[in-house]
């Protein structure tokens, strides 16, 4: 009797325990929210998924494998941009996000464009990425040259859920426009892009790392006018909106832009929920700093060479994650 208890008893230990390793080998599945693929957030988030991702029976990164963390399977989705993509992480329907730095902060504190929305206070920070470039592009036979130009004007703003129409909104009134001034519509960049070539849109706004690929893809085929956002507006902007700093688009970034632009750019962040693991975003944090995603950044996107661990603090208006803030004390990007 006391022997066929003894074997029950080992019999149930040893299915716990090969439970326990069954468990351990299960996939774990992190969302990325990006924006629009015709965008920066997609082509970057899918880079980063890729580089922290290692899902089970990956070979391990000493033998040439996945230098991710173990068992984590990430993906870029695709989604409205940066206020979709807070909504979505306070629902629980993201694990994390890209999100410009203004629209994060105020989300968080429950102040500017969420002033009268409850403030998302689990709103966490894992890293600031790269800087987002205000473009306002124009058909050059508009004959827009600057912000002011744009009254009557067919002007896409971007759809709603965009970081992109909250700063158009704010260029706009520093200029003394509103939405009321131009004919305004709420489409994505490629979509306005398109409607621009076929002579039904004369400008739109688009927030994002250059060159964009759909503003690189009209450039190509139709003469465009890269409009400035500059002079005492801009600073007006700056002085209003710490967010935002002054930036210069290259000559030569898109065609037929043979002068540099100046105009304004806000930071883009990869935030997450404080309800997430510890362990998870620390180790999230860890691969995102490593080796083999420098490479793959780097080698991916021009954008991507700009993501650094010397400016992954930069402008982050809202609380670190746990995890995060872990890796760089350890890192040494973050002092007591």
């Amino acid at each position: 009797m006391n022997r066929r208890l003894f074997s029950m008893v080992g019999a149930i230990a040893f299915c716990i325990a090969a439970g326990g390793v069954t468990l351990a080998q299960q996939p774990q599945f992190f969302r990325i929210g990006t924006g629009g693929t015709a965008g920066t957030y997609y082509p970057i988030g899918g880079l980063i998924a890729n580089a922290i991702s290692n899902p089970p029976g990956s070979r391990p990164c000493e033998e040439g494998g996945s230098c991710g963390v173990p068992g984590l399977i990430a993906t870029a989705v695709s989604s409205n941009g940066s206020v979709a993509n807070v909504n979505a992480i306070a629902g629980g329907s993201l694990e994390s996000g890209f999100s410009q730095s203004d629209v994060a902060t105020w989300a968080h504190a429950g102040t500017g464009i969420w002033e009268d929305r409850e403030p998302v206070e689990k709103l966490r920070a894992i890293a600031n990425l790269y800087p987002e470039t205000i473009h306002l592009v124009a058909s050059a036979q508009s004959g827009i040259d600057s912000v002011d130009d744009l009254a009557g004007k067919q002007v896409s703003l971007d759809e709603p859920g965009s970081g992109t129409l909250v700063d158009a909104r704010i260029i706009l009134e520093a200029y003394g426009l509103s939405e009321d001034d131009v004919e305004a519509h709420y489409l994505k960049p490629d979509q306005a892009a398109e409607r621009m070539r076929d002579g039904a849109m004369d400008a739109f706004f688009f927030v994002g790392g250059f060159p964009a690929g759909a503003i690189a893809e009209l450039a190509s085929q139709h003469d465009i006018t890269l409009v400035p956002i500059s002079g005492e507006e801009a600073a007006t902007v700056r002085d209003e909106y710490t967010f935002f700093a002054e930036n210069i688009v290259p000559a030569g970034t898109y065609d037929g832009v043979e002068e540099e632009v100046t105009t304004l750019s806000v930071g883009a962040q990869w935030i997450t929920s404080a309800d997430q693991p510890e362990d998870l975003i620390y180790g999230i944090t860890k691969a995102l700093w490593n080796d083999n995603t420098r490479k793959l950044l780097d080698a991916g996107h021009q954008k991507g060479q700009q993501i650094t661990l010397e400016t992954a603090l930069d402008g982050v208006g809202i609380p670190l994650h746990p995890g995060a803030e872990k890796f760089y004390r350890e890192a040494g990007v973050l002092s007591e």
